[in-house]
């Protein structure tokens, strides 16, 4: 049976959703900028229906990022932190890439803060240690996942970044090297116009030479979560979760 619920950690508003009434393993899943609060629940539910090594495990957190972008024309958009969408795409064009990789938004330093307090509220919770926590997202949402990831207290279980890039990259540089034996997983389209897959090979490329493990699925499509990568991911998911 599939449970659901509403729960408030960080401040933040969190899609749960879970099967076993002893989960050892939490993923806290971030969607990605202008995308409702609950755009990857869907995904959640249908890893849980369809993979008993899930079910029997994990409990899916999704939360709804704090910034409203009801005034931008998306009135149900929401974003971890605003983006100058059209200087974003000028600068994709010019080929001026180096400066995306350099950016620290203004309002990241607060998402980072809400999220790493959600996953203290939700270990207390759960009664499960930090450690038992996966961090990922899609899009922005996995780019604010690494962030976390590298400033928590303690590392998490592991990290799942779906179509991310680098940014802030001086900071996360001097902090991956901390993380060495970390578990990811990373997918990006080929043919993403959106984040163009160079960003995602920087993230990997970072991970790599600071030690972490990387698992990298590139597939021949744009800024998406196909079936495929749905699919390595479960598979990923289900190692951390034996892993206790």
């Amino acid at each position: 049976m599939l449970h659901r619920k509403q729960a408030v950690w960080g401040g933040l508003t969190c899609h749960v959703v879970w099967r076993s009434a002893s989960p050892t393993l939490g993923v806290v899943l971030c969607h990605g900028f202008g995308a409702p609060g609950t755009d990857l629940v869907p995904l959640g539910e249908e890893l849980l229906r369809h993979d008993e090594r899930l079910a029997r495990a994990v409990q899916f957190v999704f939360p709804e990022a704090p910034l409203s972008l009801k005034d931008w024309g998306y009135p149900q958009g929401r974003a971890w932190w605003h983006l100058d969408l059209e200087r974003f795409q000028r600068l994709l064009a010019a080929g001026e890439l180096s400066e995306v990789r350099n950016t620290c938004p203004a309002e990241l330093p607060a998402a980072r803060q809400a999220l790493l307090a959600l996953v203290d509220e939700w270990s207390v919770s759960t009664g499960l240690p930090a450690e038992r926590c996966v961090l990922g997202g899609f899009s922005q949402g996995g780019m604010l996942s690494i962030d976390v990831a590298l400033h928590a207290p303690v590392s998490p279980a592991g990290l799942a970044v779906l179509s991310g890039s680098l940014i802030n990259e001086r900071e996360w540089r001097s902090r991956a090297a901390a993380r060495a034996g970390l578990p990811v997983f990373q997918s990006h389209g080929q043919y993403d116009c959106v984040l163009p897959f160079v960003t995602g090979t920087w993230v990997r490329d970072l991970l790599r030479s600071a030690g972490c493990e990387v698992e990298f699925v590139e597939f021949p499509g744009g800024h998406e979560i196909p079936w495929n990568v749905l699919s390595r991911l479960a598979e990923f998911l289900a190692r951390g979760a034996a892993a206790e």
